[in-house]
């Protein structure tokens, strides 16, 4: 008996504590890290869209720091940063220049071999 009744109380506090909501924030303001959407029926479409995201600047740090070791390899080995990015696919410091994506751009500063990711105007 006093088991059954410990049981119905842990479900009834369980039920109450899951149907709590909350606290909601303003209209039109999340919290950060989060959608606006946060409905079950669009939480994998939301989680796929934020690895997506993850991914494509993962690749960009990695493909960044590929060409920025190249660069350093080749400023070591030859004693002068190279003239232009190709002459690093040239030389075979690297196979090719990494892709960036669609209205990104690849800057190289040859005086400083400086290399980052810009926007396109």
């Amino acid at each position: 008996m006093r088991r059954a009744r410990l049981c119905y109380t842990v479900a009834a506090l369980s039920l109450i504590a899951a149907c709590n909501k909350p606290a909601s924030t303003p209209s039109g303001a999340s919290t950060p890290g989060t959608t606006n959407s946060g409905s079950l029926a669009t939480a994998p479409v939301d989680y796929l869209n934020t690895v997506g995201k993850a991914e494509q600047s993962a690749v960009k740090s990695v493909d960044l720091s590929v060409v920025t070791e190249a660069i350093r390899r080749f400023q070591v080995e030859v004693g002068r940063y190279p003239r232009d990015l190709d002459e690093l696919v040239s030389e075979k410091y690297i196979p090719r220049i990494p892709p960036v994506p669609v209205g990104s751009k690849l800057v190289y500063d040859p005086a400083t071999g400086d290399v980052k990711v810009a926007s396109t105007p």
